[in-house]
């Protein structure tokens, strides 16, 4: 009696296979890099220039919610200057790089309030590369990363891209 293998359980079977084998490629730390979740304050400024021609600057305070167990973070980044508020959530895969220190890159929405910030002047989809670092000894963490807003304004279709760095309290 011959078996015939139906497509599906072919394809099951090839994707149970490269996530196994992604487990023995992918370096796994025993301790977290940047161990914890934060909360901080930073600085922002555009590195695009708005319809109006300007850079826009902002004062951020800055939050990463760490899974224990997994690879991933909640972060939020909020924005604030004379002109606007936008607030940046998004989800992240982590990458520890050394015991104190990893990057990541984290996708979401780019939610403007108000005015233009360093994310634009209008709600769009955010991607955020970045990385952290634990000071070693204290609580603090030394936080910076990009945000790439795609069509992020209303008179124009394009990306605003914004530069943001500053330094957290772990808990």
């Amino acid at each position: 009696m011959t078996r015939f293998i139906s497509f599906g359980s072919a394809l099951a079977a090839i994707a149970l296979g490269t996530f196994a084998s992604l487990g023995a490629i992918v370096p796994r730390a025993n301790a977290q890099a940047a161990y914890g979740s934060y909360i901080g304050v930073g600085g922002s400024v555009s590195t695009t220039e708005n319809p109006d021609g300007d850079r826009e600057a902002a004062g951020i305070v800055a939050a990463r919610y760490k899974f224990l167990t997994l690879p991933i973070s909640l972060r939020a980044q909020a924005f604030f200057n004379g002109d606007g508020a936008a607030v940046v959530p998004t989800l992240s895969y982590d990458i520890p790089i050394t015991w104190q220190a990893d990057v990541y890159v984290g996708a979401g929405p780019s939610v403007v309030f108000s005015g233009d910030t360093p994310v634009g002047d209008r709600t769009s989809i955010a991607i955020q590369p970045g990385i952290d670092f634990a000071i070693p000894n204290t609580r603090m963490v030394v936080f910076g990363n990009a945000i790439f807003a795609f069509d992020a304004y209303e008179d124009e279709d394009d990306t605003a891209i914004s530069v943001q760095g500053g330094l957290g309290l772990r808990f």
